[in-house]
């Protein structure tokens, strides 16, 4: 009889998670997600893979609680009884964490060590994956690797760092299987509208269908190594089927502006950014990363993980995606206005 592997997934409504559990599901996972309470539902990531609780063979399973909740991790960990376990839950946005640095090492830092000790309390010895960041590099010179030491520039840089050695510590300490995923940016449609790339691709769908004439940016000098999110969390999966726990960088190795990123989306648009894009100072950081750029060659030798989707044709597939889906809206009203 084979055993069916089980999976908690923290943060499996955001965009990584939601690709996580696709591909956990496909590969004949038990998938089990941690979502906060809210009054309103925030699982539109998720929806197209979400199955009824009262379902025969269920395999994706979501849980009430949060990373600020020690005690609710515990419980949960010893009831699913996890094979493997992904912490991709933080206060992810960059820009945000300068405006609430408190609550971005609460979530994004503190965090990680609720759901380590919750693993030591519960008894579990699940294999364990922590979502670290290239915004922990921050103002290191590129490329940078496995090797390459941190020197974070913000609120979430720093949280993510006490995260990554945190993660370590527990692997040196007690044995456990802990691995850092050390990812580079990684976008897709699914990506937050407040992202500056999702930002982007979302305001050239608008323009090109008359609904807005400007986009505000802030600095578009920093340059970025993005890759394709779906590409990424295969990576995520292939460090916790490795024989030891080791930490690897994940990236493309390529570099690009925030004004490339705007180039290829406007252009893919037949539109001339130049034309739309205004600056405002309000959404620059205090403290700027000039430079991320990756080298996951660690990846590639011992993972045989390789990214094929590079940013030109990355931000090709975002900005059709949000013509498609302003298009869809479109019909939708129609359709309401039609049948009211």
């Amino acid at each position: 009889m084979t055993t069916v592997k089980r999976a908690l997934i923290t943060g499996i409504t955001g965009q990584d998670g939601s690709y996580l559990a696709e591909l956990l599901l496909s590969k004949g996972y038990e998938v089990h997600g941690l979502i906060r309470r809210s009054s309103n539902f925030n699982t539109n990531r998720i929806d197209h893979i979400f199955q009824d609780p009262h379902d025969e063979g269920q395999r994706l399973i979501l849980h009430f609680g949060d990373l600020t909740d020690g005690s609710r991790l515990v419980t949960l960990l010893a009831e699913i009884q996890p094979d493997e376990v992904y912490n991709l839950a933080a206060q992810s946005h960059v820009r945000v964490s300068f405006d609430e640095p408190e609550y971005t090492g609460d979530t994004t830092g503190l965090g990680t060590i609720r759901l380590l000790e919750a693993i030591r309390s519960a008894g579990v010895q699940p294999r364990f994956y922590q979502a670290s960041s290239s915004e922990m590099f921050g103002a290191t010179p590129p490329p940078q690797n496995e090797e390459t030491p941190f020197y974070p520039r913000s609120p979430y840089g720093v949280a993510k760092v006490y995260s990554y050695w945190i993660t370590r510590n527990y692997r040196e300490a007690y044995g456990l299987f802990a691995t850092n995923g050390i990812l580079f940016n990684h976008e897709s449609p699914r990506r937050g509208a407040t992202f500056v790339t999702r930002k982007i691709t979302r305001a050239v769908a608008r323009i090109a269908a008359g609904q807005q004439s400007e986009l505000y940016m802030g600095n578009l000098d920093a340059v970025r190594d993005w890759g394709y999110a779906p590409e990424y969390v295969e990576g995520m999966w292939r460090m916790l089927q490795h024989d030891e726990p080791q930490d690897y960088v994940l990236a493309t190795g390529t570099a690009y502006s925030v004004k490339d990123f705007l180039r290829f989306s406007f252009e893919h648009a037949g539109l001339d950014w130049e034309k739309y894009v205004k600056f405002d100072e309000r959404y620059l950081r205090p403290t700027e990363v000039d430079s991320l750029i990756g080298d996951a060659g660690k990846a590639q030798e011992l993972l045989g993980w390789t990214p094929k989707i590079l940013t030109p044709r990355l931000a090709q597939i975002m900005v059709d995606a949000d013509i498609a889906a302003l298009e869809a809206e479109g019909s939708h009203f129609v359709d309401a206005v039609v049948t009211a």
